[in-house]
Protein backbone atom coordinates (compact mmCIF):
# COMPACT_ATOMS: atom_id res chain seq x y z
CA UNK A 1 0.00 0.00 0.00
CA UNK A 2 1.28 3.55 -1.01
CA UNK A 3 1.84 6.50 1.65
CA UNK A 4 -0.84 8.14 -0.48
CA UNK A 5 -3.53 5.60 -0.08
CA UNK A 6 -2.65 5.04 4.05
CA UNK A 7 -2.75 8.87 4.72
CA UNK A 8 -6.82 9.06 3.06
CA UNK A 9 -7.53 6.08 5.05
CA UNK A 10 -5.56 6.75 7.89
CA UNK A 11 -8.23 7.67 11.22
CA UNK A 12 -7.12 11.24 12.91
CA UNK A 13 -6.35 11.13 16.70
CA UNK A 14 -7.91 13.86 18.05
CA UNK A 15 -8.63 13.31 21.80
CA UNK A 16 -12.00 15.65 22.82
CA UNK A 17 -11.86 16.75 26.26
CA UNK A 18 -14.38 18.27 28.11
CA UNK A 19 -14.90 19.78 32.11
CA UNK A 20 -16.40 16.88 34.14
CA UNK A 21 -20.20 18.14 34.84
CA UNK A 22 -21.60 17.52 38.05
CA UNK A 23 -24.41 15.44 38.64
CA UNK A 24 -27.69 16.58 38.55
CA UNK A 25 -26.49 19.49 36.27
CA UNK A 26 -27.52 20.36 32.97
CA UNK A 27 -25.00 20.40 30.49
CA UNK A 28 -23.46 23.42 28.95
CA UNK A 29 -24.84 24.43 25.74
CA UNK A 30 -23.11 26.64 23.62
CA UNK A 31 -25.24 28.57 21.06
CA UNK A 32 -23.64 30.55 18.78
CA UNK A 33 -25.62 33.60 17.06
CA UNK A 34 -25.00 33.81 13.28
CA UNK A 35 -23.07 37.06 12.15
CA UNK A 36 -25.25 39.48 9.98
CA UNK A 37 -24.01 41.98 8.32
CA UNK A 38 -26.48 44.90 7.63
CA UNK A 39 -26.24 46.89 4.40
CA UNK A 40 -25.11 50.51 4.80
CA UNK A 41 -26.30 53.33 3.09
CA UNK A 42 -24.04 56.03 1.75
CA UNK A 43 -25.09 58.36 4.38
CA UNK A 44 -23.90 55.34 6.98
CA UNK A 45 -20.76 54.75 5.62
CA UNK A 46 -19.51 58.46 4.36
CA UNK A 47 -21.37 60.69 6.66
CA UNK A 48 -22.70 59.84 10.19
CA UNK A 49 -21.87 62.90 11.49
CA UNK A 50 -24.86 64.09 9.42
CA UNK A 51 -27.34 61.29 9.81
CA UNK A 52 -26.80 61.42 13.95
CA UNK A 53 -27.01 65.59 13.71
CA UNK A 54 -30.65 64.62 11.35
CA UNK A 55 -31.45 62.65 14.32
CA UNK A 56 -30.83 65.19 16.94
CA UNK A 57 -33.12 67.91 15.39
CA UNK A 58 -35.54 65.23 15.18
CA UNK A 59 -35.60 64.90 18.92
CA UNK A 60 -35.51 68.44 19.45
CA UNK A 61 -37.93 69.28 16.91
CA UNK A 62 -40.60 66.58 18.45
CA UNK A 63 -40.25 67.47 22.12
CA UNK A 64 -40.70 71.22 20.83
CA UNK A 65 -43.69 70.14 19.21
CA UNK A 66 -45.15 68.40 22.16
CA UNK A 67 -44.80 71.40 24.28
CA UNK A 68 -45.99 73.74 22.06
CA UNK A 69 -49.10 72.17 21.21
CA UNK A 70 -50.08 71.65 24.74
CA UNK A 71 -49.38 75.40 25.19
CA UNK A 72 -51.52 76.12 22.82
CA UNK A 73 -55.24 77.26 23.00
CA UNK A 74 -58.37 76.34 21.11
CA UNK A 75 -59.55 78.67 18.91
CA UNK A 76 -63.67 77.36 20.72
CA UNK A 77 -62.48 78.46 24.27
CA UNK A 78 -64.81 78.95 26.92
CA UNK A 79 -68.35 79.84 26.63
CA UNK A 80 -67.71 83.36 25.03
CA UNK A 81 -66.03 81.38 21.97
CA UNK A 82 -68.95 78.91 21.72
CA UNK A 83 -71.84 81.19 21.19
CA UNK A 84 -70.19 84.36 19.82
CA UNK A 85 -67.39 83.03 17.86
CA UNK A 86 -64.02 84.56 17.74
CA UNK A 87 -63.10 88.28 16.52
CA UNK A 88 -60.32 87.98 13.73
CA UNK A 89 -58.47 91.24 13.42
CA UNK A 90 -56.40 91.42 9.81
CA UNK A 91 -55.96 95.45 9.68
CA UNK A 92 -53.42 95.24 12.88
CA UNK A 93 -49.66 94.56 12.00
CA UNK A 94 -48.64 92.99 15.14
CA UNK A 95 -49.46 89.44 15.74
CA UNK A 96 -50.77 88.43 19.03
CA UNK A 97 -48.96 85.70 21.55
CA UNK A 98 -51.50 83.54 20.12
CA UNK A 99 -50.33 83.94 16.43
CA UNK A 100 -46.75 83.91 17.26
CA UNK A 101 -47.33 80.65 18.64
CA UNK A 102 -49.36 79.29 16.19
CA UNK A 103 -46.31 79.87 13.68
CA UNK A 104 -43.58 78.53 15.91
CA UNK A 105 -45.80 75.70 15.98
CA UNK A 106 -45.85 75.59 12.28
CA UNK A 107 -42.09 76.05 12.02
CA UNK A 108 -41.36 73.20 14.59
CA UNK A 109 -43.62 71.12 12.89
CA UNK A 110 -42.49 71.76 9.35
CA UNK A 111 -38.63 71.19 10.64
CA UNK A 112 -40.21 67.62 12.25
CA UNK A 113 -41.58 66.40 9.35
CA UNK A 114 -38.19 67.44 7.27
CA UNK A 115 -35.98 65.96 9.62
CA UNK A 116 -38.09 62.61 9.68
CA UNK A 117 -38.44 62.71 5.34
CA UNK A 118 -34.29 62.86 5.78
CA UNK A 119 -34.10 60.20 8.14
CA UNK A 120 -35.91 57.83 6.02
CA UNK A 121 -33.84 58.32 3.31
CA UNK A 122 -30.66 57.85 5.29
CA UNK A 123 -31.80 54.70 6.70
CA UNK A 124 -30.96 55.31 10.24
Amino acid sequence: MSQVAAAATAQPHVQVTSLPVPQGAAAPVTLTAPQVQMPQTFFQMHASWLTHSIAGVFVVAAVALIVLLALQTTKQEGLSGTIGGRVESTYRGRLGAEEQLQRITGVAAVIFVVCAFFLSLTGI
